[in-house]
């Protein structure tokens, strides 16, 4: 174990991606089937959440119409543009944060990170002024633009997807990936991150619990 996790530190220093060595996979209550990498001590999704259901097969709201979004505080869910078949298997869902605070988001043996979790994966990094470009997806298949082609390595395996967020509207798709964490500021605000695609830092905002962000899970 101990040469193993040697040999990921060592990849990660020099920008090499990861094998197939550091990766399972994790199901979600509707059968979704997700990548998972080894980062450090962590155990990452390597895909945007993109369940309907909590781990206990409640059914998430889902919430389509701008009017509603932008007023309902309590756990919803949708998709890019309202547009399942083209935006779900990419970039998952875009979660409220009242959502991600149910504690039962995540399949069961995972959970939203919090805010110290997702600074334990950027201090294994390089930092969160570095972090950014060994998290992103390599090239430009779903990032825009050529910063993020000569910039980006994907060395974690983190493979983060720019899915971009909805507050009132739709915005930021193939520019930004929001994340949520668990952590709550307010009654009516959490913690995210979000990796731009011209950036290589991650940087950390407060952010509504009305808008819509990206999730990934980490292993208990």
């Amino acid at each position: 174990m101990l040469i193993i996790r040697v040999e990921l530190s060592l990849i990660l220093f020099f920008g090499l991606r990861l094998t197939s060595l550091y990766s399972q996979t994790v199901s979600d209550a509707d059968g979704n089937i997700y990548k998972t990498v080894r980062i450090g001590t962590q155990t990452w999704m390597a895909e945007n959440l993109k369940t309907t259901k909590y781990n206990d097969s409640t059914a998430i709201p889902l919430l389509e119409k701008d009017a509603d979004w932008a007023t309902t505080r309590t756990p919803a869910y949708t998709w890019y543009e309202n547009d399942t078949s083209r935006y779900k298997k990419v970039y998952g869902a875009l979660y409220k944060g009242y959502t991600v605070i149910s504690n039962k988001l995540c399949p069961l043996g995972w959970h939203v990170p919090s805010d110290p979790e997702w600074i334990v994966l950027f201090d294994f990094l390089g930092g969160i002024d570095l972090a950014g470009d060994k998290m992103k997806e390599k090239g430009i298949s779903h990032w825009a633009n050529r910063p993020n082609t000569t910039k980006a390595t994907n060395a974690s395996g983190f493979t983060a997807q720019p899915g971009g967020s909805r507050g009132q509207s739709f915005g930021d798709l193939s520019f930004s990936g929001y994340f949520w964490s668990s952590t709550e500021i307010s009654s009516g605000s959490n913690w995210s991150y979000l990796l731009d695609f011209s950036q290589r830092n991650v940087q950390r905002e407060a952010q509504s619990k009305l808008d819509g962000l990206s999730v990934r899970c980490v292993k208990d």
